[in-house]
């Protein structure tokens, strides 16, 4: 009988196709491999969709993509690699929301699906097949779960809040914009 399970195996499975998505879409951003921008076309990007600045924005979509995403496949410190992937991961679902769920019409599905995998994988553990239970889980502790979640969910949140402000704000601008060039042209 072998020291593994099918829990332990199908953890593996699901740390190194999600792991492994995460750190390419983050290779793309950090690095323009895989047909991606790099940072400058990336921070671009960030600008237009509501993430000021730009360059910054990409760098830590792009670190927490590529590092998150690195560490849930090798399955060390799995609770803030998950919460790391997470967060880029919501950050990109708040982009996509407006388009709907599924990703065809451009929603928010793929997104959501990648948190959701990262989210729980750090709720769950890496199991035996992973560099966290060879050292002994001294990076996979029961408390470190809440904490990288509940850090990672306040972060997200203050960040997607503040382009949700930005985005308001350009509407408004652009509303009194037209209203002014409306009032040039026909007279108040």
């Amino acid at each position: 009988m072998s020291c593994y399970d099918r829990r332990d195996l199908g953890l593996l499975l699901l740390r190194l196709g999600t792991g492994g998505v995460l750190a390419a879409h983050g290779a793309q951003k950090l690095f323009g491999w895989f047909g991606g921008h790099g940072i400058e076309g990336t921070g671009q990007f960030m600008e237009s969709v509501g993430y000021a600045p730009g360059r910054t924005s990409a760098t830590a979509a792009g670190l927490a993509e590529t590092g998150g995403g690195a560490l849930l496949a090798l399955g060390l410190a799995t609770p803030a690699a998950g919460a790391a992937a997470a967060g880029a991961m919501a950050g990109a679902s708040a982009v996509h929301a407006p388009n709907g769920f599924f990703a065809m019409e451009g929603g928010y599905e793929y997104a959501a699906t990648l948190a959701l995998a990262a989210t729980g994988l750090a709720v769950a553990g890496p199991g035996r097949l992973s560099l966290d239970h060879a050292l002994g889980h001294v990076l996979d502790r029961g408390w470190m779960v809440p904490a990288a979640l509940g850090a990672t969910a306040a972060v997200t949140a203050l960040v997607v809040g503040a382009r949700s402000k930005r985005l308001r704000k350009a509407d408004q601008d652009e509303q009194e914009a037209l209203f002014a060039e409306e009032e040039a042209l026909f007279g108040a």
